[in-house]
């Protein structure tokens, strides 16, 4: 997608070459006129899909995760990472470590919200080594719903994420697919780019 493309090139940051850094638009601060081009393209991507629900993990994969699910009229679930006082029966939850923030939270959805009956799209900001869509997925599993994929908006392709998952017979849709951070530049995986507009 290259609207998201030339976003990540002007605004994004190499941290090191490891870590890009994208708070100025998908992280921190959002710009929803972007987050509604992405939603636009995953339900594009997925249409065909009979989607009846979104799962994405708090708190970056929600703005992509809601404009998808405006586009495609479905809810959105997203699990939580911090326990609630208001949450606490009925739970589905999994162990995901994040290699950013070098800690392990325990994520959760209600029971209620996920059945046998959906057909789930997993939607989230990055995909590096998969442990968030790991968790994202056995909790779908747990409910007994469909996986139908996950959509990515940027995936570190230089990291083993998207291979592990795809190996597992699992649809990848990613949107920005970046090869390289070396050198304090961002080059993308070679492919066919669509033009959104």
């Amino acid at each position: 997608m290259r609207l998201l493309q030339e976003k990540i090139k002007n605004d994004g940051q190499v941290l090191s070459d490891q870590i890009l850094k994208v708070d100025s638009f998908l992280n921190h601060q959002i710009d929803p006129a972007l987050m509604l081009e992405i939603g636009k393209e995953f339900a594009k991507r997925f249409a065909n899909e009979g989607i009846t629900k979104i799962v994405t993990i708090e708190s970056s994969g929600i703005a992509p995760a809601v404009m998808t699910g405006l586009q495609l009229n479905v809810p959105v679930v997203f699990a939580r990472k911090r326990k609630s006082l208001t949450l606490t029966e009925g739970l589905i939850t999994a162990s995901v470590h994040s290699f950013t923030k070098q800690e392990t939270n325990e994520i959760s959805i209600a029971q209620k919200f996920l059945n046998a009956e959906d057909k789930v799209l997993i939607i989230d900001d990055f995909l590096a080594n998969g442990q968030a869509a790991l968790g994202l997925i056995d909790i779908v599993n747990q409910s007994g719903a469909e996986l139908a994929g996950v959509g990515i908006v940027i995936e570190k392709s230089f990291q083993d994420g998207a291979k592990m998952l795809s190996d597992q017979g699992i649809r990848v849709e990613s949107l920005a697919r970046v090869a390289s951070l070396a050198n304090g530049e961002v080059t993308f995986k070679s492919e066919k780019v669509e033009e959104l507009v």
